[in-house]
């Protein structure tokens, strides 16, 4: 049985890219504790991370397209890796538990407030402007 091996190929690369620079990014944050630990820094070891990957893309030795699309997914995963509002959660389950349609139900009155006000704000605006460009 002959196995076929496939080349990689630019679909596989894309793919693997996200997960690599990330990885990246971790063995750096890695490098960088025991930097801290090492040089006895009374800098935090992500601070000097991101000193350090700055200074690796301004002196061309990372291009920036290594880390760019890594950096593009951690931004915009953000959310998930904000972690004490998980844990407040977790430590309040009581909380949840008794008053928990109370607070959603202000969180949901309060976004449908926000909406409303945006939505209203941006009709006159437009009406404004619409009104302003038919009188010139």
């Amino acid at each position: 049985m002959a196995v076929a091996i496939s080349r990689v190929t630019p679909a596989v690369v894309q793919r693997l890219q996200v997960p690599v620079q990330v990885l990246l990014y971790a063995g750096l944050f890695i490098f960088s504790q025991y930097l801290v630990s090492w040089l006895h820094l009374p800098l935090p070891a992500n601070l000097v991370g991101m000193v350090l990957m700055l200074a690796l893309i301004v002196c061309r030795i990372i291009p920036l397209s290594w880390v760019r699309a890594g950096a593009r997914w951690l931004l915009a995963e953000m959310l998930l890796f904000f972690v004490p509002a998980v844990v407040a959660v977790v430590n309040y389950a009581h909380l949840l538990l008794v008053d928990g349609w109370r607070i959603f139900s202000v969180i949901a009155i309060s976004t449908l407030m926000v909406l409303g006000a945006t939505a209203w704000v941006v009709d006159k605006v437009y009406r404004y402007e619409m009104s302003r460009l038919n009188c010139e």
